[in-house]
């Protein structure tokens, strides 16, 4: 029977949650640009609006980035310790 350590289950964790956070940045980004395109009468989607709506879009993707990155370096940092 394979025993696995802390620091395994941690890192295996920290890699699996950063991937995550990595996922939700790469959907919120898709949308801004989704909707970059609507906006400018291009539309991809059934999205579309005004040029303010896209840029508070953009404002809160950028937030979320921000957050996830944050939340990525700091579960990297604990999934690394030994």
């Amino acid at each position: 029977m394979v025993e696995l350590s802390k620091n395994e289950i941690r890192k295996t964790m920290a890699t699996s949650l950063g991937t995550a956070f990595g996922i939700v940045i790469g959907m919120v980004w898709t949308q801004v640009v989704l909707s970059a395109f609507a906006t400018g009468g291009i539309p991809l989607t059934s999205i579309g609006g005004t040029w303010t709506q896209w840029g508070i879009f953009v404002f809160t993707a950028i937030i979320v980035t921000l957050i996830c990155v944050i939340a990525i370096v700091m579960i990297s940092r604990w999934g690394g310790k030994e």
